[in-house]
Formats: structure tokens, sequence, C-alpha cells
């Protein structure tokens, strides 16, 4: 007898625990119809916590239309010409996003028939299809406010909801168009600028792994590059090099991935990698050789091929007479063949052959002479700092002081130049 007594007060309970969230539920319901949202919100955050109405799909439906009916008053207004918060309304907006993607996915689950009645698809996907254009106008305002974060919630929203299983027999429903592409780079744009890298890398790849649709903002192998910058930035080499590597063979074009590929080569010693990607940067971009040719020239002189040096340094002038790099690059070259010979010479005993060398130092000296003075005025012209300027002022007085005492009389020279580093210091 107690017994029975136990499982009747339990039946009666839930029974009235059931009653008390439904009267919740019709409460909530109560007040978004009069338009008091904050109560309806109390009142739905209840029921979506608690286990007798937490699983219903009207449940989370009714808490998507609260967000909704808040972003609707605030657009009428706006649409009337009224004063409108777009702070509410924009929150509204993301507001019943979240809520309204999990009533559809709960009304999938089937019955204990095993079938599949979904009562809330219909009227959540005509709205998300109409609000969905504003998800851009959310993002916009948020960015505007530098709330980079929220920016990309919306953005990301926006990116999102053609791809939402409602709409998968609606082919059509939405244009996928340049301004869809668009608005996925700036999904990655903000959330990089919110420093949330593990979000846009996420996005990132995301974006990779769609079908890229050409647009006025980017370029596919932008991705790519953001994806490299990001690992970078958390410190991920391992990727950052896989990045690149795959960033090099799909774009050979591109002054990202290879450049760097160069720089990390050149950094590491590893001269034979960096020739090698040198080679391909100078075919796809033979346009460059100015930067490209006058690094693979500064290699080739670390490993004392000076005349293979020359050669690419003279490509490079050949392009561009002004190539600063070249310019510097060659005189350089020249420079060290004359110390080397110099040097060959203080320990030779053979007078004849002491003058023969004499000569051909006499010779790179003046070869480097022109380039240092030209390369000179051009840092001048362009008001270069004051280091750089110093830089070439000292080497110029190198080549003066040399030439002078291989019977070259540039002492009037050496003066000037001594006197504007010595003005300078």
């Amino acid at each position: 007898m107690k017994k029975f007594l136990f499982f009747t007060l339990i039946a009666v309970f839930s029974a009235g625990t059931v009653f008390a969230q439904k009267k919740v539920l019709k409460d909530a319901k109560r007040a978004l119809g009069s338009n008091n949202l904050e109560e309806a919100r109390t009142l739905i955050k209840q029921a979506i916590t608690h286990p007798e109405t937490a699983n219903d799909p009207e449940t989370w439906k009714l808490y998507g239309d609260i967000g909704n009916k808040a972003f609707d008053n605030e657009r009428m207004n706006q649409m009337l010409g009224k004063p409108a918060n777009e702070k509410v309304m924009y929150n509204g907006l993301l507001e019943c996003y979240k809520p309204y993607v999990k009533a559809d996915s709960l009304a999938q689950l089937p019955d204990e028939k095993g079938k599949v009645r979904n009562k809330v698809r219909k009227d959540i996907a005509a709205i998300l299809k109409a609000n969905h254009p504003y998800y851009i106008n959310g993002g916009v305002y948020y960015n505007d406010q530098k709330d980079y974060g929220k920016a990309a919630d919306f953005f990301e929203i926006y990116w999102e909801i053609p791809t939402l299983p409602m709409f998968a027999e609606e082919k059509d429903a939405f244009n996928l168009d340049s301004t869809y592409q668009i608005i996925k780079y700036y999904a990655i744009i903000t959330s990089i600028q919110a420093n949330d890298h593990d979000r846009a890398l996420r996005l990132i790849q995301r974006a990779i792994n769609e079908p890229f649709i050409e647009n006025s903002a980017y370029k596919l192998s932008d991705l790519y590059e953001l994806m490299a910058s990001e690992y970078l930035q958390v410190g991920d080499s391992t990727n950052y090099m896989e990045v690149l590597y795959e960033g090099a063979e799909k774009f050979p074009e591109s002054k990202y991935f290879i450049p760097n590929l160069i720089n990390i080569y050149i950094r590491q010693g590893d001269h034979e990698k960096a020739m090698e990607y040198l080679d391909k940067a100078i075919a796809n971009d033979p346009a460059n050789a100015c930067d490209l040719n006058s690094v693979k020239a500064a290699l080739l002189v670390e490993r004392k091929n000076y005349a293979d040096a020359e050669a690419e340094y003279n490509k490079a002038l050949a392009q561009d007479p002004n190539c600063e790099r070249a310019l510097e690059g060659l005189a350089v070259n020249y420079i060290l063949q004359a110390q080397d010979l110099k040097e060959k010479t203080a320990t030779m005993t053979d007078r004849q052959q002491q003058i023969e060398n004499d000569k051909k130092t006499l010779e790179f000296y003046q070869k480097a002479l022109p380039l240092l003075e030209k390369y000179t005025e051009l840092l001048r012209a362009r008001n270069a700092d004051e280091s750089e300027i110093n830089s070439a002022l000292l080497k110029l007085r190198n080549a003066y002081y040399n030439l002078s005492l291989l019977g070259v009389d540039k002492s009037k020279e050496l003066q000037e130049v001594e006197a504007q580093l010595n003005i300078k210091q």
C-alpha cells in the first residue's frame, strides 16, 4: 500500500512539473505576443534548462522567435524612418540564430515510431532566409564598433546559413555569388583582428575546402598566405613550412611563398635549397630581376663565385639600371676580389707577379667606383636613412683610399667623403 502510494505521489509530482513547465512556455509566448521581450527571455531561459522542456523543438523555436522579434521591432522602426536602436536590432538577430538551428535539429530526431515530424522547419527556414542579408549589416556594424569577435560571428553566420540541412533540398535558395565569397573573407579577417587564431585557421581551412568564387576582394592564394601567417603567429613552424611548400606549388607566381622559403633557407644556411627556389622564383617572375637576381648573386658572392655573381648582378642592372641592390652588390663583388688579390700579393716575392696583381686590383676598384658613386647619389635622391648613406660613404672611402695607394689620385674625393662622415658623426 505504501509502495503504491509512493509511485502515485511520483506520478502526481511529475505531472505537476510538466504542467508547470508548459505554463512557463505559455507565459513566455504570452509575453512575446505582448512585446514584453525581457519577461519572455527570463521565462524561456528557465524552459531551455529544465529537463521537461529542454529537448522540445518548440522551446527553442520560441527562444529564436524572441530574438527575431527584437530584430523585427527595430528594423520596422528603421524602415518607417523612426529612431532605431541598431545594437538592440543586431543583438536580436544574433540571438535568434542558434536557438533556431537547435530547434530544427531537435525536430529532425525520429519519434518512438521512427518517424520524423519536423513542425518547425518551414517557419524557421523562411525566417532565416529572409534575415540572411542582414547578417552582413550586423557584421559591418560591429566591425565599425571595433568589436571584431562579434563582427566575425555575424559574417560567419551569413556564411553558414546556406549550408544548413534545412536548405539542402533548395539548391537555388541563395544566390552564392562573389558577395558570398567576400563575406567569407570578412569572417576570416575579423577573426584575425580579434586575435582568435584558432577560429581564423578553422575558417581559412573551411574556405579552402569549399569551391572558390572569383571576386574583387581577394584571390585563392590569399587564403594560403593568411593561413601561413596565422601559423607563424601561433609559433607552429611545421605547419607554416607545409603551407609555404603547398603555396609555392599551387601559386608559383605569388611573391609570398617562394620568397619566404628562400629567406628561411638563407637563414638556415641551406644555400642549395635557397638557390633551388631562387631559380624557380626567377623563372616565374623574370620582371623582378632587381630583387631576385641580386639575392642569387649575393649567395654566389658568399661562395666566392665572383664571376657568376657578376653575371647575375648585370642581369638585374640590364633590366633596371637604378637597381640599388645590384649597384651596391656588384661594387662589393669587385672590392672583395680586390681585397683577396691584395692579400695574396702581400705574401708574394715575385716582383713581376706583384705588378700584375696590382694592375688587376686597380681594375677592380675602378670598376667598383662608378657603381658606388651612382648608388650613393640614388640614396641621397630618395632621402635614404643616414645609416644607409653612411654605409655607402664608407665603401666610397675604401675605394678612393685604395685607388690613391695604387697611383690614381683620389685625395680630393677622399677628403670630401671623410668630411661628410665627420660631419655626420
